[in-house]
């Protein structure tokens, strides 16, 4: 790996040119990425993209006039001092707000870049086509809002904020709600169980416990090997699958908590009080993000986990 202080004129010239083309190349995968749900934001990257495509014909120009046709192929991982950037393609599902951080951060490393670049140089028409560089690229945020203003008009900036909201109950709410029901209700059973069988709130608690974390264990593993979101767009399969086996395991720690107080009939009525408030979370979870209606959550929700509480004090009094 060379420092940048070592490269040639040559050597920085071809350096920007291929700055140049991963950086069009980049554009080009976010806008073919996000196209679908974002499209507006999609057209502003295909800019970004052409102007990235007109700096880099501008730079092969100038190399050609003054070093021939042959460009070496200088890439920034072969020099010290640039940010290592994971692949689009590695990157799936891509986050929006992701996106365009990573946007902001292209352009103001390009920006330094030039900079450098430009104090470096002694030969006229590449300082001049440097600090020319450093200028647009300091337009480039400005000339990325003058984008957005012709394609992210209010009926755009809905339809994304939409499609933004949907993506987020596919691949964080759905499967961190699935988790918590069957935390929050499968777990009633056992842990009231044991602790009516035992009335010892540290039997009651170790029960609880175990159910828990294998409950958030099973439920991560059967979410992630569910499907690998490449066709219903649920996002990557091992972010569901822990986002659902955490959200499992805190529903059935929840109310297993309790049982650390050492009175039996206190940490039983602590208990029932939290799971009335687990309950009522999920039915807010399901009115606010899956357009249940509040007394159809409620209800679904408050009598799944009366009939799983009910069994459990059954079995554990008989």
């Amino acid at each position: 790996m060379r420092s940048f202080d070592s490269l040639t004129e040559r050597e920085i010239l071809a350096l920007a040119i291929g700055l140049e083309e991963e950086d069009e190349r980049v554009y080009a995968d976010y806008a073919h990425e996000i196209k679908q749900d974002f499209p507006s934001t999609a057209a502003i990257f295909d800019g970004m993209r052409e102007e990235e495509s007109t700096h880099r014909r501008r730079l092969i120009e100038l190399f050609r006039e003054k070093f021939g046709d042959h460009i070496p192929l200088v890439r920034r991982q072969d020099v010290r001092g640039f940010v290592s950037r994971k692949a689009v393609w590695l990157t799936r599902p891509l986050r929006l707000e992701a996106v365009r951080d990573q946007v902001s951060a292209m352009e103001a490393e390009t920006r330094r870049f030039y900079e450098r670049a430009s104090a470096r140089t002694q030969d006229a028409s590449l300082r001049q086509l440097l600090d020319d560089l450093v200028q647009e690229e300091r337009h480039h945020e400005e000339r990325a809002e003058e984008l957005g203003k012709g394609n992210l008009n209010a009926e755009g900036l809905t339809n994304e904020a939409e499609a933004n909201r949907r993506l987020f109950v596919l691949q964080i709410v759905q499967p961190g709600l699935a988790g918590l029901m069957d935390g929050s209700v499968s777990t009633l059973a056992p842990v009231f169980a044991a602790a009516g069988a035992t009335h010892q709130t540290h039997d009651a608690f170790l029960v609880g416990l175990a159910a828990s974390l294998g409950a958030g264990i099973s439920m991560g593993f059967a979410e992630a090997l569910s499907d690998d979101g490449s066709l219903t767009g649920r996002g990557h399969p091992w972010v569901r699958g822990g986002v659902c086996g955490l959200m499992t395991a805190l529903g059935g720690i929840g109310h297993t908590l309790p049982f650390l107080l050492p009175s039996f009939h206190a940490a039983m009525t602590v208990a029932i009080v939290v799971v009335i408030i687990e309950l009522g979370i999920i039915s807010w979870i399901r009115n606010h993000y899956m357009d249940t209606p509040p007394l159809s959550a409620a209800l679904q929700v408050g009598l799944g986990g009366l009939l799983v509480f009910i069994t459990g004090i059954l079995i554990g009094n008989s």
